[in-house]
């Protein structure tokens, strides 16, 4: 990392943070607004559709056009370090992390520069496994303790930043 011009500025001028959810699959979009209206924190719901519309004025739905990554795209181009990108998607949030910005899992696990690395490695394996054997591998469900470990990691996570 290195020194960050805009970074600075922002710090200097109180960039306010804000939050962007991967909000094709993610199951604590409900979670992530109640933290930002409590913290008064703009939220962006990225994805490629079928997104509720909310009558909040901190939250503003994003479409992007359908795709493959084209939700992880609008993220890592708008993203800085001031904000949190709440995602399960590992490759978006290397590129969260390489903007110096913070992502977090819906169960409330960071990720960051000491685990992404294993990260990436380990979806990559289960890709190959997957590939090669022709099955599918599955990932544990998520669950009320997920949900409750992810707000209180958020809020916490607010707290430190701010």
């Amino acid at each position: 990392m290195g020194f960050n011009v805009l970074g600075t500025i922002s710090y200097l001028f109180g960039r306010p943070m804000k939050i962007y959810v991967d909000a094709d699959a993610c199951p604590v979009k409900e979670e992530v607004i109640k933290v930002a209206e409590r913290r008064n924190l703009k939220v962006f719901q990225v994805a490629d559709g079928g997104l509720r519309p909310s009558r909040d004025p901190l939250v503003e739905n994003v479409i992007v056009a359908q795709g493959a990554d084209a939700a992880d795209d609008w993220i890592a181009e708008n993203i800085t370090q001031d904000d949190i990108c709440v995602t399960s998607d590992i490759p978006l949030a290397k590129r969260c992390l390489d903007n110096c910005a913070v992502a977090i899992k819906p169960n409330g696990k960071l990720f960051d520069e000491a685990n992404i690395g294993m990260a990436m490695a380990m979806r990559d394996l289960k890709q190959h496994i997957r590939e090669s054997q022709q099955t599918q591998t599955y990932n544990a469900s998520f669950t009320k303790a997920d949900r409750s470990n992810f707000l209180q990691a958020l809020d916490r996570l607010i707290q430190q930043r701010k």
